[in-house]
């Protein structure tokens, strides 16, 4: 396997969007945004009431609609 990026350790065919670890979700918002996202800015948004799944991981979808929703409140 190429490794053009090395912060992407896990192929993106092996990334499960509906449960994503805060490390990955972080690596990969911020490759796809182009904003310096990190595992401390996913933690104060579940602090804030992101949704989470019980394992702790980020359901990419769940989180993206929380995200619209908070803008929407002006957050």
């Amino acid at each position: 396997m190429r490794r053009d990026r090395p912060e992407m350790t896990t192929p993106a065919s092996h990334l499960n969007p509906n449960a994503l670890s805060l490390a990955e979700a972080a690596r990969l918002l911020a490759r796809v945004s182009g904003w310096p996202i990190t595992e401390a800015m996913l933690r104060a948004d579940l602090a804030a009431g992101a949704p989470a799944n019980a394992d702790g991981t980020i359901h990419l979808v769940h989180y993206a609609a929380w995200l619209v929703r908070e803008m929407g409140r002006g957050a």
